[in-house]
């Protein structure tokens, strides 16, 4: 235990509580990876969180070596870069082609180019406590984007008007992780720890009050259907438009098509027998009765599509 969090329980405590909650969150995604290895596919998912994150963590954790005092942090990303790497691996392996390749060369240049330029940088241009502040300040900067990608999550709750996209388990410990950094760092006097996650405390609050606005709404994705068709020759087919009015009063209007071979026999029986034919094809045959109480009426007017045979 190092000497900081011996004198300060309150530290300590915070920390490990910290560290409790990011375990949890870090293994949010295994039942996502776990249909992954099931059905050999990534289905569309995107390999960027899980690059940055990775980042993220192995950021964190060269900040925190330069300290005497941040053994909890090192834990808990160190944690964080295997399960990410094992996340990335697995995604690598069952993505398909060109997401493989965009992957691989995001890992190149952000994982290992960027990380290796940093500690080029902080090595040679600062050193000792201006070092600590470039890299803390490094670390600021992709702990807030990180925090900042709920924004469009919630953007979406907002249009959509459902929290489907928008787990309330996992806003609840990532606004709970925030608040055990928070306190960890504001106690332990680290600016660079605090900051970001009063960023994040600020979001996840946001998130808590869109779900409990918008929890119960359902959103229904309604498809047209469309009714078999049982066309024969001799089937006369009538496109009935229905307007279903406040009042529940119906209007149907009939517009008559015949089916060819129908209107072939009609002609040859009407070439044979022209008076009877002739009021055979006069005749219109009575509308179909449509029950206006049993239909659900969703807006004032609803077009309907039926099929009659005569």
């Amino acid at each position: 235990m190092t000497s900081s969090t011996a004198h300060s329980p309150l530290v300590f405590a915070f920390g490990i509580l910290g560290n409790i909650v990011s375990f949890i969150v870090f293994l949010a995604p295994v039942p996502t990876f776990f249909r992954v290895y099931k059905k050999k596919s990534t289905e569309g998912f995107q390999s960027v969180p899980y690059v940055f994150a990775l980042f993220s963590a192995m950021i964190w954790i060269y900040y925190a070596s330069l300290k005497s005092d941040e053994m909890l942090l090192i834990t808990i990303n160190g944690f964080g870069c295997v399960i990410e790497t094992i996340y990335l691996a697995m995604y690598i392996t069952y993505a398909p082609k060109q997401a493989r390749v965009f992957t691989l060369r995001l890992l190149l240049l952000v994982n290992f180019g960027g990380f290796c330029l940093i500690l080029l940088l902080s090595h040679f241009l600062a050193q000792g406590p201006t070092r600590v502040k470039v890299l803390g300040w490094v670390c600021v900067a992709f702990s807030v984007s990180v925090f900042a990608a709920p924004l469009s999550i919630m953007r979406l709750v907002i249009r959509t008007k459902s929290v489907e996209f928008m787990p309330f388990s996992l806003s609840f410990f990532l606004t709970l992780s925030a608040i055990m950094w928070l306190f960890y760092g504001l106690l332990l006097k680290d600016l660079y720890v605090a900051a970001p996650n009063i960023l994040g405390f600020s979001f996840g609050v946001v998130q808590m009050i869109l779900y409990a606005i918008y929890r119960n709404n359902k959103t229904v994705n309604v498809d047209e259907q469309k009714l078999p068709e049982h066309k024969t020759a001799d089937d006369i087919v009538k496109q009935i438009n229905i307007t279903v009015l406040p009042s529940s009063e119906v209007q149907v209007q009939v517009n008559k098509a015949v089916s060819p071979a129908r209107a072939n026999s009609s002609d040859e029986s009407c070439h044979d027998h022209q008076q009877k034919e002739h009021d055979r094809c006069e005749h219109v045959p009575q509308p179909c009765h449509v029950d206006a109480q049993r239909i659900d009426l969703v807006t004032k007017q609803v077009p309907v599509m039926i099929q009659c045979e005569v």
